[in-house]
């Protein structure tokens, strides 16, 4: 007799700014909901950021989930990528603008490198579109090689919150 899989903590980053963003980010969250032996245990609020890179676009609405998920590594993030696509991302230019992006930030406690996915996502320490909506939800979260959310520091000022859910 085999028992239930195990739940691992999976956090996936949000990021739209074309096609009412807004409610693109809304729409993946829902998506996030629909994904086999996978709940979203907690939300972040929106933030609204200024885009990277050099390119001129739009400001970025993003946001936080954390996940409860059975589901391996390979095959959330192959979710992720179906959700992107159902949304209508299209890979362009780098940094450039985008319906809907879906980054796993954190899975576990794992640490991954290939040439699809990297574990903890890059770059995660410098981001406060991506640190501060985790502070909200998971200040204590360990990311592996960073340390804990909440000691990592950031630039309050921007992104601004948009809403408190």
């Amino acid at each position: 007799m085999t028992g239930a899989a195990a739940r691992r903590p999976a956090y996936v980053g949000l990021g739209s700014n074309l096609e009412e963003p807004r409610r693109q980010v809304e729409l993946a969250i829902r998506s996030l909901r629909s994904m086999p032996r996978t709940s979203v245990s907690a939300r972040s609020s929106l933030y609204r950021s200024a885009p990277l890179g050099p390119v001129e676009q739009p400001d970025f609405i993003n946001a936080v989930a954390r996940l409860e998920t059975e589901l391996g590594v390979n095959e959330l993030f192959r979710h992720l990528r179906e959700i992107e696509e159902r949304q209508g991302r299209v890979r362009g230019e780098r940094w450039g603008p985008r319906v809907i992006d879906l980054d796993l930030l954190v899975y576990a406690d794992a640490v991954i490198t290939t040439t699809q996915l990297t574990v903890p996502h890059p770059g995660i320490g410098e981001r406060n579109f991506v640190l501060l909506p985790l502070q909200e939800i998971a200040p204590d979260l360990i990311i592996p090689g960073l340390g804990r959310v909440a000691d990592i520091a950031v630039n309050r000022e921007e992104p601004r919150i948009l809403r408190a859910d």
